[in-house]
């Protein structure tokens, strides 16, 4: 990833501009809006496009950083401590893609009964905890991973370590949603996140030292940014904490926004040694949920980030290469949770329409009587469900016997799995029960 050309300086420019009277007259009749085809362009595209007329392309530039600045929203960066000051625009792409979000993403649910949302909820978080580790350099398969959460094994190394760790730190951030953000509740996430993965673990949970020169940049030594000095980093968290909790500024800034600019923050300060997009992208999370975007425990942003991380990466870069203006960071970020929210929604309704197909076959399976294809039915839709001889005779108003043989059958037949608690036989469906059921002739 290369850093982008950096845009011409606008007071340089608007010194330049400005001795023209005639010249400037005409590039300000010119502006028509803050983006540019549909786009909001950073000057690294900018320059490759043609300007409109008989502009050169520093003063379309100029017209364009002119109609941006009188539409701002400032956010409280420390100004002081970060200049140019943080900023960002609300573009009418903006407006619509956070009005699906909200409709997606708030109000009736479009998730099937709770059995099911236990199921979604472990995968995303499982999905999210892979991918966000990816991102930062873990190198395990996405099975193996799953495998290790789901049986309870130990990690065997650093990655899967990573995996684990965020695992657990997103189920804590989901408990944690009603709660204010504070700095020993960031610092309390970012030792989640980093357990048992420093060099020393008492790097965990404190902010990086003066002396701890961190930098981002890549393997070739090219430096994207440098953050704030450590002195500055306990102000600047005090003062993240109160926007995330919406303190300031006084005016609205919508949640979905707030949010994507807590992430943005945490990561723009890098405050430890280690851990910060993780981190980072944790604080996103716990932002959502605790704006009632529910949908969010059963989404992962990272897994759409991990497929074009070099955009990721330029978002941030676009941002501080043109004077603090997080809408770039702000638009890449929405495209990828609306991305996020329709590959969930698809998924729930490609899921439904499977299980009717499924249920509409099962009605013509002879193998099973009609009380054994109800059951199996409820089955697909309640798969944590637990049967037993008298709940299946009550429902059926049959005799024990037959209740019996009813389940038994079941289970011979790979359906159920039984097992004796007590002096109570249970039995739960398969773990693979749409695959097996398919299986069987009609």
């Amino acid at each position: 990833m290369k850093i982008p050309k950096l845009p011409p300086n606008y007071e340089e420019l608007k010194n330049k501009i400005s001795s023209n009277k005639l010249r400037s007259g005409k590039i300000i009749k010119l502006l028509t809006g803050p983006v540019l085809k549909d786009k909001y362009l950073h000057w690294d595209k900018l320059r490759h496009s043609k300007p409109p007329e008989d502009l050169n392309h520093e003063e379309w530039w100029f017209a364009l950083k002119m109609y941006r600045r009188q539409l701002v929203t400032l956010v409280p960066f420390l100004e002081e401590m970060t200049t140019p000051p943080a900023h960002f625009i609300i573009t009418n792409s903006m407006e619509e893609i956070l009005y699906e979000i909200d409709q997606g993403s708030k109000g009736s649910s479009r998730m099937p009964n709770l059995d099911m949302k236990d199921q979604y909820y472990i995968s995303s978080l499982i999905q999210e905890a892979i991918t966000s580790s990816q991102l930062e350099g873990a190198a395990t398969t996405r099975q193996i991973a799953k495998d290790m959460i789901k049986t309870g094994r130990a990690p065997q190394d650093e990655s899967e370590q990573m995996i684990l760790n965020n695992f657990k730190t997103m189920q804590r951030v989901g408990r944690l949603k009603n709660e204010l953000l504070t700095p020993e509740l960031v610092f309390e996430i970012h030792q989640l996140i980093t357990y048992n993965t420093l060099k020393e673990s008492s790097d965990a949970g404190r902010f990086r030292k003066g002396s701890e020169r961190i930098i981002v940049g890549d393997i070739y030594g090219e430096v994207f940014h440098e953050p704030p000095p450590a002195e500055q980093l306990q102000n600047r968290l005090v003062a993240m904490c109160e926007f995330a909790n919406g303190l300031a500024p006084t005016g609205f800034i919508h949640p979905v926004i707030r949010s994507i600019i807590l992430h943005f923050w945490l990561a723009y300060d890098h405050p430890f040694v280690d851990g910060n997009g993780r981190t980072a992208r944790a604080l996103f999370y716990w932002s959502m949920l605790r704006s009632n975007y529910w949908l969010f425990e059963y989404i992962s942003i990272s897994q759409i980030i991990l497929k074009a991380p070099t955009k990721y990466g330029r978002s941030f870069l676009y941002t501080e290469t043109d004077d603090n203006d997080l809408t770039y960071f702000i638009l890449y970020h929405l495209d990828v949770i609306q991305k996020a929210v329709r590959e969930l929604h698809q998924y729930i309704e490609h899921k439904t329409q499977r299980l009717q197909a499924l249920e509409q076959k099962l009605q013509g399976i002879t193998l099973l009587n009609h009380r054994q294809r109800a059951l199996v039915s409820h089955a697909l839709r309640h798969p944590l469900h637990k049967y037993t001889f008298e709940s299946h005779r009550i429902c059926h108003n049959v005799v024990y016997e037959t209740s019996r043989r009813d389940l038994l059958d079941l289970q011979d037949r790979g359906l159920l799995i039984g097992g004796k608690i007590s002096k109570t036989w249970y039995f739960t469906p398969v773990k693979d029960l749409e695959k097996r059921l398919s299986r069987l002739p009609e």
